[in-house]
């Protein structure tokens, strides 16, 4: 589309930190898209690319790219038992990178087989496995858009745990069997686990058991029935209180923060020693993240959706965070706009909104997700363009580098 509005001088940097749409957009694709959108508005402004990784899909790549590390390519076992080509990272700083997404993510489930009793995290688990493989002996694993809720279960079995019932056979994988554990002997758990630095990057909200607890909060999205949800609480009730009897595990993983990250991976992990760390804290300080949204007069940042759960850990929010620590004006946009939207004010976003011109199917949203994106991006920042321009407006809606004024015109 023709550009028909010079940029503002006061608009001269763009940071555009988005995170990845799921089923739809990597990180890389939204910036590029969110990108093009702001060029047309604003063609002599410098537009830095952000793609923030948050420990789901694009985790290994993004941080490989950040840091100069590679992909390492393999094999591995899929969230519904079929054999899929994967990988995990390796950075330059020897620490490789799992990321539990491209084993078990949803993505890699099909619609017609999402059962989130019967996903394992098996694939995981051999990830790990793969990466100690190479010598690496400090294994991140990122935590993020996961279609299991077995409490990491599949991993510990791929890691050479043994999940016995009361007759002593080992249960197969999935969450539904669960409810059946009666002793977990890690006797035979892969030895090199006890050299290695095992660290778990995830949302500290996400907890493993009650009301909270990550089968009823996340077992829906997953494809669980309301008694799927409840068999699945009780099976991940169970899996804490025997990991913790069996393995003599001092931390609470019934309610420890980061203890439901990917369906109760978190807590697998942390049975085996895994620390679990504010993904942030872990993930953003590859990418000088601070620094680059310091320098820029305008964020803007994105993701799927938008609602009460966005201030609970997602990208948008702690970009904003980290943007007001630097009072700098942050727009999120998003796939869709829930319930609780208007939470991420306090988060720190001075304006959001919708990516979609019209009610469309999901099919036709997923699959013209950065179409959608770049035009929301030109809409919104013309807005912002109009709102400098109007009479009298100009220190209201002004975009300066100091921040200390807001643009209403898009909220």
């Amino acid at each position: 589309m023709p550009t028909t509005s010079p940029a503002p001088s006061s608009i001269r940097r763009v940071a555009v930190a988005p995170s990845g749409f799921k089923e739809s957009l990597s990180a890389q694709s939204a910036a590029e898209a969110i990108a093009q959108g702001v060029r047309r508005v604003l063609p002599a402004a410098e537009v830095d690319l952000i793609p923030l990784v948050d420990g789901g899909e694009g985790t290994a790549q993004g941080l490989a790219a950040a840091t100069g590390g590679r992909l390492v390519a393999l094999p591995a076992t899929g969230p519904v038992g079929e054999r899929i080509g994967t990988h995990f990272a390796l950075l330059d700083s020897g620490t490789a990178v799992v990321e539990m997404a491209a084993a078990a993510g949803l993505r890699l489930v099909p619609r017609e087989l999402r059962d989130p009793g019967a996903t394992t995290t098996y694939g995981v688990g051999e990830l790990i496995r793969a990466a100690l493989d190479t010598g690496a002996r400090r294994i991140l694993v990122g935590c993020g858009d996961s279609g299991t809720s077995d409490g990491g279960a599949g991993a510990l079995q791929a890691l050479g745990v043994r999940l016995l019932d009361a007759d002593g056979w080992e249960l197969p994988r999935g969450g539904r069997e669960l409810p059946r554990l009666h002793h977990v002997d890690a006797s035979r758990a892969d030895p090199r686990l006890a050299e290695a630095e095992l660290l778990v990057a995830c949302n500290q909200h996400n907890v493993l058991c009650g009301e909270q607890g990550v089968a009823r909060v996340f077992g829906p999205q997953k494809g669980a029935t309301p008694a799927q949800v409840e068999e699945l609480a009780a099976g991940l009730e169970r899996w804490a209180y025997v990991l913790t009897r069996d393995l003599k595990v001092t931390t609470d993983l019934f309610h420890g923060p980061g203890t439901g990250a990917s369906g109760g991976l978190g807590a697998g992990l942390a049975a085996l020693g895994a620390r679990l760390l504010p993904r942030f804290d872990v993930l953003l300080d590859h990418l000088d993240l601070d620094a680059r949204l310091a320098r820029a007069d305008l964020v803007v940042t994105a993701e799927g959706a938008l609602d009460r759960q966005t201030p609970r850990g997602k990208v948008p929010a702690e970009v904003a965070r980290r943007a007001k620590l630097f009072d700098r004006p942050v727009l999120a946009l998003a796939g869709t706009i829930g319930d609780g939207a208007h939470l991420v004010r306090a988060a720190g976003v001075d304006a959001y909104s919708s990516i979609l011109p019209a009610p469309v199917t999901l099919t036709e949203a997923l699959g013209r997700g950065a179409e959608f994106l770049t035009d929301a991006t030109e809409r919104a920042l013309r807005m912002i363009v109009l709102g400098s321009r109007l009479p009298g407006q100009a220190a209201v809606a002004s975009l300066s580098v100091s921040g200390t004024q807001r643009p209403s015109s898009v909220r």
